[in-house]
């Protein structure tokens, strides 16, 4: 058997396993609540890694080995700033979300819950949330698109349409038929061979390359300070646009409706931990890979100008193991990419049909219409996403760094302030949602004006802007409501218990 057919077995059998998940999960989902939320059931391994896996997507296996192997670890604050950002996230959001979500008219959406919180009765919170999910999570849908692609063109020689297609294909059908449940049973599993990956191909590498001592030299022979965090090429407000990626945690509905969908608060620490784990180990993975790679080409004379970065994973995984288990590695940055995927598309047709489609138009059908609902807004998301994606020279970074932002800016400060400041409201989250969208979403397209502030990341103006916004509005509009404070008391309440 060549090479390609034992890469492609593995293969098949992985999107094999996906779509027996999805058919499983297809038979658990029964309501709204099942296919948009999985009932409030997950467990805490579930959770983080379902996180972590929907979290990082071909950025983790592609986009930063990339920028490592090409910028070296001046790149790595990107991880510094994501790791704390998780953290925190889990610490400060990831509880009360949990609680204030279900003592909020059990709320099942982001956009659901910011209307409940802040009884928002001209529902405009509700559409301005779904159109900016809508918006960002087309670009972030057709950035995993275009790693579906990029993997099969560069891994098995297809066409970047053809390898497009069938990765859109099998997660659009998992999704679209499994719901929730799909979404995090896959994740969960695609974290564990994204975690399995990226540990076992530097750790292989470095005795490829003749131990720690051999690898470093190597790297600094191509250049002397890939290996410095501090080098040169490293300015404060690159440094700060990278750390800033932490602060996109808050707002990103695809990460934090995990946090919504366990079982409860007293699991939280535990997820925490597992969560940061995998994560600290992967995105050290992912960058030892990058740098063993380098040493390795370099010891080989491999190195090439014309040669794609974001595919060094690919190539360490071929070279390094036998072609079974390199498909293996290769079904990683399936996992990467599809988890990412299917969590942004279940979010965005829950956006769509419990958001905008439900509180405007049909309040008053069964569960089964929305379900079917739900279904046509993934497809509906999928056609056009992929029609974005259709540009084979789409930066994956750039397009998640631009959805990030967007979310993180947007989504960020109202969640914060709405878990942990009572006088927050409907129209003070209103202003700093457009606000932080459309600072973010200007800053990140016209270009003379990143440039004008030494390219800083869109999402530090977006997010400090959008909470100015929302602060000042609500100190403007604020009025005293009593079920509001009933709700925050309420939720204040419970954690305590659940906690003890």
């Amino acid at each position: 058997m060549s090479d390609y057919v034992f890469q492609l077995l593995a293969i098949i059998i992985y999107m094999l396993a996906m779509i027996l998940i999805g058919w499983y999960a297809f038979k658990r989902t029964s309501s709204l609540n099942d296919y948009m939320l999985g009932g409030r059931g997950l467990g805490p391994a579930v959770t983080a890694l379902s996180a972590g896996a929907a979290d990082m997507s071909g950025w983790l296996l592609m986009g930063l080995p990339g920028a490592i192997y090409l910028s070296g670890m001046v790149e790595a604050w990107i991880a510094i700033g994501l790791t704390v950002g998780a953290w925190l996230n889990y610490l400060l959001v990831a509880p009360r979300l949990r609680v204030y979500t279900q003592v909020s008219k059990d709320s099942i959406t982001i956009p659901s819950f910011l209307d409940n919180r802040l009884r928002d009765k001209t529902k405009l919170i509700r559409i301005v949330s779904g159109i900016i999910i809508l918006v960002f999570f087309t670009f972030y849908v057709s950035s995993g698109m275009v790693s579906g692609g990029k993997f099969f063109e560069s891994a098995f020689g297809l066409d970047y349409l053809t390898g497009m297609l069938i990765v859109s294909a099998v997660t659009v059908g998992y999704t679209l038929f499994g719901g929730f449940l799909a979404v995090s049973y896959t994740d969960f599993l695609q974290g564990l061979i994204m975690f399995l990956a990226l540990i076992l191909v530097p750790i292989v590498g470095i005795f490829i390359t003749g131990g720690f001592g051999e690898t470093v030299a190597s790297i600094q022979a191509v250049n002397p300070e890939h290996l410095n965090i501090f080098a040169s090429t490293a300015t404060v407000a690159g440094v700060v646009s990278s750390v800033a990626w932490g602060l996109g945690y808050f707002g990103q509905p695809h990460i934090i409706v995990r946090f919504m969908a366990i079982k409860s608060v007293k699991e939280m620490r535990q997820a925490r931990r597992i969560g940061i784990g995998w994560m600290i180990l992967s995105l050290g993975g992912a960058i030892g890979t990058a740098l063993v790679g380098l040493a390795y080409f370099q010891q080989n004379n491999m190195l090439n100008d014309e040669f794609d970065a974001e595919t060094i994973f690919i190539a360490m995984g071929q070279i390094l193991f036998h072609p079974f288990i390199a498909g293996i590695m290769l079904a990683a940055i399936l996992a990467a990419v599809m988890s990412t995927i299917a969590s942004q598309l279940i979010v965005t047709s829950s956006a769509l049909v419990e958001d905008i489609y439900k509180a405007l138009f049909n309040k008053t059908a069964s569960d089964k219409h929305y379900v079917a609902a739900g279904r046509i807004a993934v497809l509906g998301v999928s056609v056009i996403a992929a029609l974005l994606a259709l540009d084979p020279d789409s930066s994956i970074l750039a397009l998640v760094g631009f959805a990030w932002a967007g979310f993180g800016a947007a989504f960020g400060p109202v969640i914060l302030l709405s878990l942990y400041w009572r006088k927050l409201t409907n129209i003070g989250a209103l202003a700093g949602m457009i606000v932080g969208a459309v600072v973010a979403y200007v800053w990140g397209t016209v270009p003379a004006i990143k440039e004008s502030f030494f390219n800083l990341y869109e999402i530090v103006p977006g997010f400090v802007l959008g909470l100015i916004a929302a602060v000042v509005v609500s100190l403007i509009t604020y009025k005293p409501n009593a079920d509001i404070e009933k709700e925050f008391d309420k939720t204040l309440e419970l954690l305590k218990s659940e906690k003890e």
